[in-house]
């Protein structure tokens, strides 16, 4: 079982060093890609929640 075990993590820090690690200019810019999609959906919903609201207090509760 032990020789399993030093034989799963020798490969594990082997496999380790193999991966392509991105740059940090990569990185950056993959970070603020994700927080810009992030902020233009947060906005989009924000919109979309605002005229449904609208919506509501329109035609529901002006009934």
């Amino acid at each position: 079982m032990f020789a399993r075990l030093k034989s799963y993590i020798q490969d594990s820090y082997r496999e380790f060093h193999r991966v392509n690690w991105p740059t940090r200019k990569e990185t950056v810019r993959l970070v603020l890609v994700v927080i810009g999609l992030s902020l233009g959906v947060a906005v989009f919903l924000g919109v979309l929640d605002m005229v449904f609201v609208y919506l509501l207090e329109k035609f529901v509760i002006g009934l």
